[in-house]
Order: C-alpha cells, then sequence, then structure tokens
C-alpha cells in the first residue's frame, strides 16, 4: 500500500503517517483536512508529503479517517463513495456503533474496517503527532467478517508493523467497555480540574501545591472538548450507566468519611489496589 490518505492530520492521523513513513520508504503520504493550517504544519513537519482532496482519492490504496466521531459518520459514506473497488479504509474512532451502523448498507461495506487503537496522548493537531506512537498498544476491530479478506490481510500487516496487538469485539461491546476506561477516566479528569479551577479563584496559591499526581490525574483534562463532545454524545447512555455507577460509589467514599470509619475506607482502597496486578497483566 502506497498511496495512503490521511483524513484528519491530527494527533492519531499524523502520528500514523509518520510511522508508515519509516516503515515504507515508497509511501506517498496525502492530507486531507478542513482546517488549512493543519496541513500547512503537516507539510512543514514532513508528515504528509501532498496536500489533497476527495476527488483524488480513487487513487488510494488506503484511506484513514481520523476526525472527531460526528464527522466521521457523516463522512464516512463519502469516503466511501470516492474510493474504488480495491481501496482499505479505516477509521480510528473512539465510538463504533454510530459509524458501524452509519455504512451497513453501503455498496462498498467491505472495503471498510472499524477499528479503534487505544493510543494518544492529552494533546491534538498536527504538532502532538509522534513516532512510535502504537507499539505495544490494544487496536479493537469491530465487524471483520465484514470487511473483505484480502483488505483484512492488508490491515492486519499494517497493524502489525506499527507493533500493535488486536482484540475482535462487537460495536456495541467496544462502546460499553471504553465508556469505563476511557470516557469516565476522561469526565473525572475534565471535572477535577473543574473543581480546583474554581477553588483556585479564592485560593490563589492552590497550583503550588499541586504534586505529581494531581497533574498525573487532570493531565486528561487538556484533552479538545471538539473531540470528546461527540464522544460523550454518541456514547451518551454508556457514559450515564458509568457516572451512575462512579458517583454511587464517591457518595459511598463521603458516607464512611461522614461516619469516621476509616478501617472500611483502608479496606476500600486495599481491595482497589488489585487493580495493579490487572494493569501490570496488560502491561
Amino acid at each position: 500500500m502506497n498511496n495512503i490518505y490521511i483524513i484528519g492530520v491530527g494527533l492519531i492521523g499524523g502520528s500514523v503517517a509518520l510511522d508508515i513513513k519509516s516503515i515504507n520508504t515508497h509511501a506517498k503520504i496525502f492530507g486531507i483536512d478542513s482546517n488549512d493550517s493543519h496541513l500547512d504544519q503537516a507539510l512543514q513537519l514532513d508528515i504528509i508529503d501532498y496536500k489533497s482532496t476527495y476527488k483524488d482519492l480513487r487513487n488510494a490504496d488506503l484511506v484513514i479517517l481520523s476526525i472527531p466521531v460526528d464527522k466521521a459518520v457523516s463522512e464516512l459514506p463519502k469516503v466511501l463513495d470516492a474510493i474504488s473497488e480495491a481501496t482499505l479504509v479505516i477509521d480510528v474512532g473512539s465510538t463504533k456503533q454510530p459509524i458501524c451502523k452509519a455504512v451497513e448498507e453501503h455498496e462498498k461495506r467491505r472495503n471498510f474496517l472499524a477499528t479503534h487503537p487505544i493510543a494518544g496522548t492529552e494533546f491534538s493537531g498536527p504538532k502532538a503527532a509522534i513516532r512510535n506512537l502504537f507499539q505495544k498498544k490494544t487496536n479493537i476491530i469491530c465487524e471483520v467478517e465484514k470487511t473483505t479478506f484480502k483488505l483484512q490481510e492488508k490491515a492486519l500487516q499494517l497493524f502489525s508493523d506499527l507493533g500493535m496487538r488486536i482484540r475482535y469485539m462487537n460495536p456495541e461491546a467496544h462502546d460499553k467497555h471504553i465508556a469505563y476506561v476511557s470516557h469516565l477516566s476522561h469526565i473525572s479528569s475534565f471535572m477535577l480540574g473543574k473543581t480546583v479551577i474554581e477553588k483556585e479563584k479564592n485560593e490563589r496559591d492552590i497550583f503550588d501545591m499541586a504534586g505529581s499526581g494531581f497533574e498525573s490525574t487532570v493531565r486528561l483534562a487538556k484533552s479538545s472538548p471538539a473531540m470528546w463532545t461527540p464522544i460523550f454524545k454518541q456514547n451518551r447512555e454508556n457514559v450515564i450507566e458509568t457516572l451512575d455507577e462512579y458517583i454511587n460509589n464517591l457518595k459511598q467514599f463521603k458516607s464512611l468519611m461522614e461516619s469516621d470509619d476509616f478501617d472500611e475506607i483502608y479496606n476500600e482502597m486495599q481491595n482497589t489496589n488489585h487493580i495493579k496486578d490487572i494493569l501490570n497483566g496488560i502491561a
């Protein structure tokens, strides 16, 4: 696959482009983005080789759709309309049900592979793109059976070259699970940041006391609202369910504090420490 078109040359799309260029010296990377300054930056940073438009997609071997999930739902059918019969199209969105639903009856559905690489940082735009972002990261693939086998093979080879592990999951399960391990953590980070900012209005020195624990916990609050608001909207029901459970746990912790039951607080934290073993197993 030598003619690679990246739609959305930000963190994920740009990082894919950088890695493809490092493993395939014959690859030509074409960038498509609604923000022309992003394309200029991507050219300057040698992330892409050329600017392009949808009318050139018929020449693509591979198209990677890396734009906010609400835009992806409306743009993917247009992309499939424009490609050739031999083109592979991949999306990298954090929600999978809406995008799979959007093209379930499309005549070129077999050219599309729904994926979600569990990788990223809190930064966005072309300048956020980094090499080796996907090394040892998990890539969730949904509805693989709906993609023609020859294109599946090409996609799996690419993912292997990028250093990713593969998990197969249906879109419903993906969206439910990702609400817990990704979407909830972003909401928690945003709300922690909001709480501290509101308090900081009255206590100007509070950020002088912020240590590495606060910094790591609130890191995700630097993420792009333009990307995350559509994610929360598309995965609304699952996110609300996870919030209910999270809020109940916070209320229980508060109740233990109010009743001076620090033995039970210790037990709660001790039991939760088991997450170290789970995360070590993943690593």
